[in-house]
C-alpha cells in the first residue's frame, strides 16, 4: 500500500505541477504552437495504455507490470528534464505517459485484491487525499522551482518518489495468481492506434474529422479481430455483462459532463483577483467531498446495491451542475469552495461503487482489464469533456463561455443519470461466459 500510495503521489502532483509551469517551460523553448501536444502526447498514451495494462496484469501478475510502468514513468521524466528543444519535450512526455498509462490503474488492481468490498472504500479515499495532497504542494513546489531554481526539477522531483515506490514494492508478495496465456500484440498495437486517432481530434482542428473516422474505422477492426482470438487483450464477454457494460457509459457520460469543470474553475477564480495558491485551495472541497462519500461506499453497497449509489451520484452530480448555473461575477471562493464539494460527493460516489463493480461482478483472470476499462472510460470522458468545455470558455470570454460550459454539462449529466437506470442489481453466470 506504501508503494502504491506513492505511485499515486507521483503521478497526481507531475499533472498538477505542469499544468502550473508549462507555460514558463514553452517560454524558455521556444515553439509555443507546440505548447498543446504537451500534454496530448502524454494524455493519448496514458489513455490507451491503461487497459494494455491492466490485461497484462491478469497474465503477468501485478507487481511486475507495476513495477514497469514505475521505471518508464522515472525514465520519461528525466528525459523531460534534459529536453532542450519543445519537440523534444513533446516526444520524452510520451515516454513519461507510456509509463503512466501502465503505471496508473495499479493501485485500483492491487487493492481490489486486497481487500475486501468493505474496507476499499477507505482504499479509494485514501487515493483520493494524494490528488487533494497534491493539489496544495504541487503550485508550491513548481512555483519555488520556476524562481528559486530551475524548471527542468519540475520533472526530476519525480526520480527520488519513484524509486522510493520501487523499494516498498520489492517486498510486495502477489496476492494474484495469473493466469498465462498468450499476449495478443496486434489486437494491442489496433487498439493504441485507433484510440489514438479518436484522441487527437482534442488537441488539433484540421482534419480533426479525418483523425475521428480513422479512429471509428481502427475500432471496428479491433472488434472483429478480437472476435477471432482465443485469448482477447479485451474479452469481448465483459461487453455482455450488463452491469459492467453500463457502468462503464455512466462514467464515461458522467467524467465526459462535468469532471472537466475542475480543469476551468481555478482560471475563473484567477480572472476575478485570485491568487494562483488560492484558486488550487478552492478546488480542495472536491477532495473533501470525495472522500466523505469513498469511506463508506464499500459499506453501502452491501447495503443497498450497485445501482441506487449510482442514482444518487448521478443526481448529486446533476445539483452540482444546477448550483454552479447561478455562477456570476458576484461569486467568490466560497461559493466555488462549496460547489466543488458538491462534485466531490458526487464523483466520489460514482467513481468508487463503479471501480468496486468493475471487479466484483467479473471473473478473477478479469479484475484487471475490467478495472482498466473502467478507468479507460474516464479518461476518455474526461478528455472529451476538457476538449468541449475549452471550446465553450474560447468562443465566449467571460462569464457567458463558463455559463454555456455548465449548461453543456448539465444535459449530459442528466444523460448519465438516465443511463444509470439501466444497471441491474444481479448479474448472471453467463455473463462471465467468453465471447
Amino acid at each position: 500500500m506504501a508503494s502504491i500510495v506513492m505511485a499515486m503521489l507521483v503521478a497526481s502532483m507531475d499533472s498538477t505541477i505542469v499544468n502550473t509551469t508549462m507555460p514558463v517551460i514553452a517560454k524558455e523553448l521556444g515553439k509555443l504552437e507546440l505548447y498543446a501536444w504537451t500534454f496530448a502526447s502524454y494524455m493519448i498514451f496514458s489513455t490507451v495504455l491503461a487497459p494494455v495494462a491492466g490485461r497484462l496484469s491478469d497474465l503477468f501478475g501485478r507487481k511486475r507490470v507495476f513495477a514497469v510502468g514505475i521505471i518508464l514513468f522515472m525514465i520519461g521524466s528525466v528525459l523531460c528534464g534534459s529536453a532542450d528543444t519543445m519537440i523534444m519535450l513533446v516526444l520524452y512526455r510520451a515516454v513519461q505517459g507510456i509509463g503512466a498509462g501502465v503505471m496508473n490503474p495499479f493501485p485500483v488492481i492491487i487493492a481490489g485484491d486486497l481487500f475486501s468490498v468493505e474496507k476499499r472504500g477507505k482504499i479509494q479515499a485514501l487515493f483520493t487525499a494524494m490528488w487533494g495532497l497534491s493539489a496544495i504542494i504541487a503550485p508550491l513546489l513548481g512555483s519555488a522551482f520556476v524562481e528559486y531554481w530551475n524548471w527542468r526539477y519540475v520533472f526530476y522531483v519525480n526520480v527520488p518518489i519513484c524509486l522510493l515506490s520501487l523499494l516498498l514494492l520489492m517486498p510486495y508478495k502477489e496476492q494474484y495468481e495469473p493466469k498465462r496465456a498468450k499476449v495478443d500484440y496486434a489486437g494491442a498495437i489496433i487498439f493504441t492506434a485507433g484510440i489514438s486517432l479518436l484522441l487527437i481530434p482534442t488537441v488539433v482542428d484540421n482534419g480533426a474529422v479525418w483523425y475521428a473516422l480513422g479512429g471509428a474505422l481502427l475500432i471496428v477492426l479491433f472488434y472483429l479481430f478480437e472476435k477471432r482470438q482465443t485469448s482477447q487483450l479485451v474479452p469481448l464477454s465483459l461487453l455482455r455483462n450488463r452491469q459492467v457494460a453500463w457502468m462503464n457509459v455512466n462514467s464515461l457520460l458522467a467524467y465526459g459532463g462535468l469532471f472537466g469543470a475542475s480543469s476551468y474553475l481555478p482560471m475563473f477564480l484567477q480572472q476575478h483577483g485570485y491568487s494562483l495558491f488560492m484558486s488550487g485551495v478552492a478546488m480542495l472541497g472536491m477532495s473533501i467531498g470525495w472522500m466523505a462519500c469513498s469511506v463508506p461506499a464499500g459499506r453501502w453497497i452491501g447495503k443497498y446495491g450497485y445501482r441506487k449509489l449510482i442514482v444518487i451520484g448521478d443526481v448529486l452530480l446533476v445539483v452540482s451542475g444546477v448550483w454552479f448555473m447561478f455562477l456570476s461575477d458576484s461569486t467568490g471562493f466560497w461559493f466555488v469552495f462549496l460547489g466543488s464539494i458538491l462534485f466531490g460527493l458526487a464523483f466520489g460516489m460514482l467513481s468508487t461503487v463503479s471501480v468496486i463493480g468493475s471487479q466484483q461482478l467479473v471473473s478473477a483472470t478479469e479484475k484487471g482489464i475490467s478495472a482498466s476499462l473502467q478507468m479507460f472510460s474516464r479518461n476518455i470522458g474526461t478528455a472529451a469533456g476538457v476538449t468541449i468545455m475549452g471550446a465553450f470558455i474560447t468562443r465566449e470570454a467571460g462569464l457567458i463561455g463558463f455559463r454555456d460550459m455548465f449548461i453543456y454539462g448539465l444535459i449530459i449529466s442528466l444523460f448519465a443519470l438516465l443511463s444509470s437506470v439501466f444497471i441491474r442489481e444481479r448479474v448472471t453466470e453467463n455473463a462471465y461466459s467468453k465471447a
